[in-house]
């Protein structure tokens, strides 16, 4: 389905698979798919009292793992929907002014309607995960689930959207960075750990430098639709500046939660410098518009090198 580079696309009352891919946002997903990574993997335990290393896998229950991924995923989709579906229905993803990717309602690829009922199945599909850990874990999820939704859904819903108010990266960094990552190991040992609320503090910041860099990116188009984000409120300098230190502090910390864990190899995330250097030199050297696409997509490989590899560290216990 095309889109009209100056207009809205004609509507069609079935959109393909890939419309609702689009919608999506498949670049966004890391920050869903790495606090579940590193938050199992900070629950494993040593199952033999060998001496030396030993990989500890055989600790996790893997099928509470895929839960709390579902539950992520859906999430993150969902807000994404619900995102999509907000900025349409108020008019500040107007095609004509917008320069990130095309936004389905704002666009005309598919229907307010169509986008809610969306929005609707992947909270679902999120509740419906949720309950079962639930029933696994215990009832103390319940309020952290209903808190997730929420915020999801009033990001930019609502009558008063706090991601119109520069309140975005806070629920960001608390969501699918302290919440996500620290609830990844609770769902597991039925507790949380130091380890854990170490190791969310980098993925929640390279989370957050996504929507840093995405709304970065769409500065002009918000400041004309009064959409008030963090990067409108302290302009285009300040903005680049707290994208650089969000990609800094993962690496900074490091240390502290490979080293001071027991657990060294999770150091191997510092590969990811390898991966981030690129979008920061981007975004430092002044790169606006569409090149900021490229930096969006660039940022949310930087985190799932950091994550997987920060997990599989985390997975490698030394022996007593």
């Amino acid at each position: 389905m095309g889109v009209g580079g100056t207009g809205r696309a004609a509507h069609t009352s079935e959109p393909g698979w890939r419309v609702w891919l689009l919608g999506a946002r498949p670049r966004t997903l890391p920050a869903a798919v790495v606090p579940v990574l590193v938050g199992t993997a900070a629950a494993a335990t040593p199952t033999t009292g060998h001496r030396g290393f030993e990989l500890a896998v055989g600790s996790v229950s893997w099928g509470r793992a895929a839960l709390a991924m579902v539950v992520a995923l859906a999430l993150q989709v969902g807000t994404n929907y619900a995102n999509d579906l907000s900025d349409g229905r108020r008019g500040t993803d107007d095609p004509t002014k917008r320069v990130g990717p095309p936004r389905l309602v704002g666009n005309g690829l598919a229907s307010a309607d169509a986008v809610r009922w969306a929005m609707v199945s992947a909270f679902g599909t999120a509740v419906a995960a949720g309950f079962t850990l639930v029933l696994l874990v215990g009832w103390e999820l319940v309020p952290v689930g209903v808190a997730a939704v929420a915020a999801g859904y009033l990001y930019t819903g609502g009558p008063r959207p706090y991601g119109y108010a520069g309140f975005g990266e806070a629920f960001v960094f608390v969501f699918f960075g302290v919440v996500a990552t620290v609830g990844s190991t609770y769902v597991q040992t039925r507790a949380a750990s130091a380890l854990s609320l170490g190791a969310s503090i980098g993925v929640g910041a390279l989370a957050t430098a996504m929507l840093v860099v995405n709304n970065l990116r769409d500065i002009p188009g918000d400041t004309a639709s009064g959409k008030r984000t963090l990067a409108v409120r302290i302009g285009d300098p300040s903005t680049r500046v707290l994208y650089a230190l969000l990609m800094l502090v993962p690496f900074v910390v490091l240390p502290f939660v490979a080293g001071l864990s027991g657990r060294p190899l999770g150091s191997l995330a510092f590969v990811a410098i390898l991966v981030g250097t690129k979008p920061l030199q981007k975004v430092l050297g002044g790169a606006r518009g569409r090149d900021l696409i490229d930096v969006l997509g660039a940022t949310g490989r930087t985190q799932l090198v950091y994550g997987v590899l920060l997990a599989v560290g985390l997975f490698v216990l030394e022996g007593p």
